[in-house]
């Protein structure tokens, strides 16, 4: 006699993957609700429920609606696009930071500038200033 085999436990997005399919699909299920009235989303949803779990999948899309005395429209010309954009975008205030001018005292430009070329300026073990070598970088 053969003895049953032992199965895996299903993981979350198998379950996932294999009731998306098995699910009853209805239309316009969801309501959101935006200051006192509550308006249904034309969305096609899949779903299924069972004493303490629910199942609900939804298409991989996203839709842009204006609010109308009837309920949601969907938003299918360019110029309203545009208009929801223009209001729905979040407005950061960018301030320019003010940049400050940085002023070289003579001496030190005149330091800097009597700094033979292949050196520049390092410092030693002990903290001191001194001239160093720069390194020359051949092309392969």
């Amino acid at each position: 006699m053969r003895k049953p085999r032992e199965r895996k436990p299903r993981t979350v997005q198998y379950v996932k993957n294999s009731l998306k399919f098995k699910a009853n699909e209805g239309e316009d299920v969801v309501s959101i609700q935006l200051g006192r009235k509550k308006y249904v989303v034309p969305v096609k949803v899949r779903f299924l429920s069972t004493d303490g779990y629910l199942f609900l999948s939804f298409p991989a899309s996203a839709n842009l609606f204006q609010v109308a005395e009837d309920g949601l429209v969907p938003v299918t010309t360019d110029e309203a696009a545009q208009e929801a954009f223009e209001k729905l975008r979040s407005r950061k205030a960018r301030g320019k930071k003010a940049v400050e001018q940085v002023s070289m005292p003579s001496e030190l430009a005149s330091a800097l500038a009597a700094i033979p070329p292949g050196f520049k300026l390092g410092y030693g073990p002990d903290g001191t200033p001194r001239l160093v070598k720069t390194r020359t970088r051949t092309k392969k």
